[in-house]
């Protein structure tokens, strides 16, 4: 057993194991929302929160579509302070979304709550949302978005360099038009 060539192996099948349509659905769906004039929020925990920054930054850089992430501190641990922390995502949805945005949520397990309240505030203002989750089929953020990418791993490196692999090839997608 050679314990690097099993973990890309299996990589590899993870993000190649992808559903081009759903991709293409979601480059679509940008788009759109880039001529309605809106702009992405993206969000996520931990890694998920740094796949976030990587991705809201190459959107707003390499294809002209406005987008924002949650990931300052003070914002963070302010919000979390005042609502509590499984509430600071949907509030900061809450201050910051406007109508014609779109809401990118990123969690390895979906079942992260703050991320859950999150999607859910986002459906109740008439956003699209679109989720990317791992470990079960059946977590929850997978039933919250418009569109629902789903990591078929309980390893959380793999969920997570596979999420953003997808979005990145998304990035580069909308960058070529």
């Amino acid at each position: 057993m050679n314990f690097f060539k099993d973990y890309f192996e299996t990589l590899s099948c993870g993000i190649q194991n992808m559903n081009i349509d759903m991709l293409d659905q979601a480059v679509n769906v940008i788009r759109s929302m880039k001529r309605a004039g809106g702009k992405v929020i993206i969000a996520g925990n931990g890694a998920s929160a740094a796949i976030a920054s990587h991705v809201s930054v190459d959107l707003t850089k390499n294809t002209g579509v406005k987008a924002i992430n949650f990931n300052e501190a003070d914002l963070i641990t302010c919000f979390s302070n005042d609502y509590g922390y499984d509430k600071w995502v949907e509030k900061a949805i809450g201050f910051y979304a406007d109508p014609k945005d779109l809401v990118i949520l990123v969690s390895s397990s979906g079942a992260s709550k703050n991320i859950i309240n999150g999607a859910r505030k986002a459906k109740k203002m008439g956003l699209k949302v679109i989720t990317f989750s791992g470990f079960k089929p059946d977590n929850p953020l997978r039933k919250l978005g418009d569109i629902n990418f789903w990591v078929d791993s309980r390893v959380y490196n793999m969920v997570e360099i596979t999420h953003s692999a997808w979005l990145l090839a998304m990035v580069d997608r909308l960058s070529e038009n």
